[in-house]
């Protein structure tokens, strides 16, 4: 058969498999093998494991340990370097910057704690062209879409604009999100009030740890669930004749900034922890199944190694992951390999184009590199 044949065949398989449960009867993981040529790779290899099991730190550092670097097995795998945010505002010791900062701190982590309360609980997103908020999102089909960017052209906006490759990822897509919603509702969406849920490791990140680490008592970087989430409200969009693309990534770099320099990300943590103490487990997925189901798109992203890696002399031409069962029209996971990264949106099948809205973000991606460009013959 045909490749474009064996691409609906994926895709059809892929979105039953989301919808089938793991069996309680065996452990809740399985691989599945697809020997057949789609039009992007030579087979699949699906890894389908539950999520309580452990989160995307554990389960990659897992995967990882199976897999080998196609150049050369014996040398180890690398990962891009994580640099630490730093404060380069200066003047830190001088008492008339220090109080204000640990006043603004306080403030900030109070107001955005009480703020992630109320929307894990009473506040729910608009309906909207990406929110259908039906009861049962997570037992429908999701739809699939992939799209890849070139880690050198991120990198070039990143110097250009003085942020971070979180900052201009996650500025497309919020960007395309919003072209997607004005394109699909003819602008009545623009307003909307939407909220994306950002997933945060909150381990002390450095590199990924082989199981054997991860499982030491008292390890740095324990096996398990060790996730927060932090809420980031969508920037609006304006007419599109005033569209600037490079302020729409500042904007989304003020908010995410902002919010990650407080402490109500740590203390959603240790909130989620304590319920599940005294409450069990059962009560603890609650509260995250309603926090979920009140926001409009979860985005979460991994990093992963800069070579080519191969499993069982099998080499890896690309890879991605995608969250199955979660309660939203709308789920956004970003992974990075080799000199790329991997884009791949899971939606509601038969309420979000996938299609569309992977052009859009296409778009918007295209219209922050222009814009980026414009900037640097502009310094010149």
């Amino acid at each position: 058969m045909s490749p474009q044949f064996y691409d609906k065949y994926f895709e059809d398989y892929f979105s039953k498999l989301s919808l089938s449960q793991l069996p309680q009867s065996q452990p809740l993981r399985e691989i599945h093998f697809i020997k057949y040529p789609t039009s992007n790779a030579a087979g699949t290899v699906i890894f389908k494991i539950h999520h309580s099991i452990g989160d995307g730190y554990s389960l990659v550092g897992a995967l990882l340990s199976c897999l080998q670097r196609a150049d050369n097995p014996s040398l180890p795998l690398t990962l891009p370097s994580v640099q630490p945010r730093v404060d380069t505002s200066g003047d830190h010791g001088t008492i008339f910057k220090t109080v204000p900062k640990i006043f603004s701190l306080l403030f900030y982590t109070v107001s955005d704690f009480l703020g992630s309360l109320m929307k894990s609980s009473l506040v729910e997103d608009d309906l909207s062209p990406i929110r259908s908020g039906d009861i049962g999102i997570e037992f429908r089909p999701i739809a699939l879409a992939s799209m890849t960017f070139s880690l050198g052209q991120i990198k070039q906006i990143k110097a250009t604009l003085g942020v971070t490759i979180n900052d201009v990822i996650t500025g497309a897509i919020f960007l395309g999100t919003r072209l997607y919603m004005q394109e699909m509702s003819k602008g009545s969406s623009n307003h909307s009030n939407c909220t994306a849920l950002v997933l945060l490791n909150t381990r002390m990140f450095r590199s990924y740890q082989s199981i054997k680490e991860m499982v030491k008592p008292k390890a740095e970087s324990p096996w398990g669930n060790h996730f927060a989430f932090l809420h980031v409200q969508l920037p609006e969009l304006v007419a599109s004749t005033e569209l600037n693309p490079i302020e729409f990534v500042r904007k989304s770099q003020q908010i995410i900034k902002r919010k990650r320099s407080s402490w109500a990300v740590h203390l959603t943590a240790a909130f989620v922890e304590t319920v599940k103490k005294l409450k069990g487990h059962e009560v603890a997925a609650q509260c995250i199944h309603k926090t979920l189901l009140n926001a409009s798109v979860l985005i979460t992203n991994m990093i992963g190694p800069v070579e080519k890696m191969c499993l069982a002399n099998h080499p890896i031409k690309d890879m991605f992951f995608v969250l199955a069962g979660n309660p939203q029209s709308l789920t956004i996971t970003i992974v990075s390999y080799m000199d790329n990264l991997r884009v791949t949106v899971g939606a509601e099948k038969g309420f979000v184009d996938v299609q569309k809205l992977k052009s859009c973000i296409e778009e918007a991606f295209q219209m922050i590199l222009k814009s980026a460009a414009g900037e640097i013959q502009q310094m010149k």
